[in-house]
Parts: C-alpha cells; sequence; structure tokens
C-alpha cells in the first residue's frame, strides 16, 4: 500500500476540478473552481487557489502534483502552447515551473491520451483482462496496451511493459497525425472527431455540415430514438469504424498489445465496432496473387460474449522434444483484444496522472 497523495486536476473549459489522490483511491471532496478561460491571472490563481485548498485540507504533504492539459504543450518541461478552449494560455506558458515555484514539490503535466492509457494499464481494462485469464485457469497475461479515445478529436496513449510511451521529445502516440484511410490525403481527425461525424452524416443528405446535429443526436437517430435520416447516421458510425479499425491495426502491428476504447464517441461503440472489426479481420491482395491477413494476431471483441469466451480459452499446446525427455508449452495461436473502458475516461485520467506522478518520483 502506498500512502503518498497525489493533487491532481481535470481541466475543462469551463470548470477545473481539483482532487487528491492517495492508494489510487480519492480522498476528500472534489473541489470546482471556475477556470476563467479568457484571463490568464485570473487562470493561474484558480489553479493555484484549488491546489492549495487540497494541501490545506489534507493530512500529510502531497508528494506531487499531476495532471492532463490540453495541447499544444511541451508537456516534459511543463510549457503550455496556444489553446482554443482556454485563449489565456497563448504565446506559452511555463504552467509546470508556476505551479513548482508556488508549492515547492514536482509538477507533471501530459496529454490525456498518455494518461488514459496510464490509467486503463494500471487500474482498468488492462487487469481486468489478466483477471478474466486467471479466473478461467489461463496462464496468459498481457502487459501492454494501447489506449485509444474518440471523442472531440482522436486520442492515443501506448504502454509498453508498464511503462508509458514518451518517445525522445515526449511526442509519441500522436497517432492523430497517421493517413486516413478514406481520405488518403489527409488525417484521422478528419474522420474521427466530432466535426467528422457531423460531416459524414452531412454529406449523404446534401446538408450543409455546419448544420448537421451533434454526434450524440446523430447515435440516436441511428437508434430510432431521434428525428433525421436513420440510415446516413448509421452509415457515419460506419465510415468511423472503418477509419478508426484501418488506424488501430497499424498500431498493433507495431506494439502487439490489448486494445481499450474511451471517450464520449465509445458510447456509440455498437455502432461502429463491427466496421472497426472488419479492418482488423481484412487481407492484403499480394501482387503474386495470393492474399495474406492484415494481422499476425487475431483480434476479439470482449464486448461479445462468445468473443470473450473465446478469448479465454487456453490454447497452449505441447510438443515433445525428439529425445522424450522432456515437453514444451506453445502458443498456437496470437491472441489480441479490444474492449470498453473499464473505469470511465475521467477517471482512468484521473488515475493515470496519479500513477504516472508515483512512478516518476
Amino acid at each position: 500500500m502506498n500512502s503518498t497523495i497525489i493533487l491532481t486536476l481535470d481541466a475543462g473549459g469551463t470548470n477545473f476540478n481539483f482532487s487528491a489522490i492517495q492508494n489510487g483511491s480519492r480522498v476528500g471532496d472534489i473541489l470546482s473552481l471556475p477556470a476563467h478561460a479568457d484571463n490568464l491571472d485570473k487562470c493561474l490563481d484558480t489553479l493555484k487557489k484549488g491546489f492549495r485548498h487540497l494541501m490545506d485540507e489534507s493530512n500529510k504533504k502531497p508528494a506531487a502534483i499531476s495532471f492532463a492539459f490540453p495541447g499544444p504543450a511541451d508537456y516534459r518541461n511543463g510549457v503550455i502552447g496556444d489553446l482554443p478552449n482556454l485563449p489565456a494560455f497563448s504565446g506559452g506558458i511555463p504552467l509546470g515551473p508556476i505551479l513548482e515555484e508556488e508549492f515547492q514539490i514536482p509538477v507533471f503535466i501530459h496529454n490525456d491520451g498518455n494518461l488514459f492509457a496510464c490509467g486503463e494499464s494500471k487500474a482498468g481494462f488492462l487487469p481486468w483482462v489478466n483477471h478474466k485469464l486467471e479466473e478461467q485457469g489461463n496462464p496468459k497475461r498481457y502487459n501492454n496496451l494501447i489506449g485509444i479515445t474518440v471523442g472531440t478529436g482522436f486520442g492515443t496513449g501506448i504502454v509498453v511493459n508498464g511503462k508509458l510511451l514518451e518517445g525522445d521529445n515526449n511526442a509519441s502516440s500522436e497517432t492523430w497525425k497517421m493517413r486516413n484511410k478514406r481520405h488518403p490525403y489527409s488525417f484521422l481527425e478528419d474522420t474521427l472527431s466530432i466535426h467528422g461525424l457531423k460531416r459524414m452524416y452531412a454529406e449523404q443528405i446534401a446538408m450543409d455540415p455546419a448544420k448537421a446535429p451533434e454526434p450524440f443526436e446523430i447515435y440516436r437517430i441511428a437508434k430510432g430514438e431521434a428525428e433525421g435520416i436513420e440510415q446516413a447516421a448509421r452509415e457515419a458510425f460506419l465510415r468511423y469504424g472503418e477509419v478508426l479499425g484501418d488506424a488501430i491495426s497499424t498500431m498493433i502491428n507495431i506494439i502487439d498489445g490489448v486494445v481499450v476504447i474511451g471517450g464520449g464517441v465509445a458510447g456509440a461503440y455498437p455502432l461502429f465496432s463491427g466496421a472497426m472489426l472488419d479492418q482488423f479481420n481484412s487481407s492484403y491482395d499480394l501482387l503474386n496473387g495470393k492474399r495474406t491477413s492484415r494481422l499476425v494476431q487475431k483480434m476479439y471483441d470482449l464486448e461479445r460474449d462468445w468473443s470473450l469466451k473465446q478469448f479465454l480459452q487456453d490454447d497452449m499446446r505441447e510438443i515433445e522434444l525428439p529425445s522424450g525427455t522432456k515437453k514444451v508449452r506453445f502458443e498456437e495461436n496470437k491472441k489480441l483484444a479490444v474492449g470498453l473502458s473499464r473505469l470511465g475516461t475521467s477517471e482512468a485520467i484521473t488515475l493515470g496522472a496519479y500513477y504516472s506522478a508515483i512512478s516518476r518520483l
């Protein structure tokens, strides 16, 4: 048990929500204060006031401050760039050093995709998968995870053998810059974003994308729960899933880890997951006329009971040495899985901030 206290923050454009974490759980109440997004002095004062309140309420001195903040940013050095939702931050603001000077403790700032992956790897999807395998008596264990957030835009975090993959410039996992399958001249976020979903719905019915309904309303239209063109709404999510599945397939070929999906659009998983899985299970047509699978591994959707059952089966086989002296167990099938956040996106990011700080202290 780790008694270290880490202070963290959920930074929205309207409010800042402050909390303290100890032993992987919140200590005390969440403090919510207005962000003052358009006034730098007031915004910084809010940050100082919020963290100071948590320190005064704590029964021991916190060891660090750790939180996610929007980019662009030099996260390693704590410098925040121009932020559309927080216009007070423009021209480069050394937020980390400002808070370190104020509180005299380390300050760690990250992007939310990295912290989502960290939280799910330590306390969410990854331990849940391994616990399920243990319950079934399957000795296989997973150590690598790709965390995907789908919402306003597209975010990714990658954990390899328990460690967050950050890169030399603290700019790994910037997968939103990957090529878009449906529009090869553009990048992923032209499809995997709020504006992408609105455009894909609107372009099918000759509607101005600016007048298209919001993604949740498109989801309701697709489910037959709201007025609109149901087929166009369903097709929008199928196109979304196709591009998402193509992008994740490329990541899997490099990382070889389980995939967890969170974010606001994850609620529409039943509508886009089929097209996503089709990409995982697709094939390449080779120049010699033959075909080969897109992935070395077989992907299993853990949100479907039958697929979860197959994934949990122990497929290890035994082969005897020619000498007959012993048998060796080996994996006949390479398995990976995809599923939804077990913590909820916000909670995963909060816990990711905690566990990331603990690992760096």
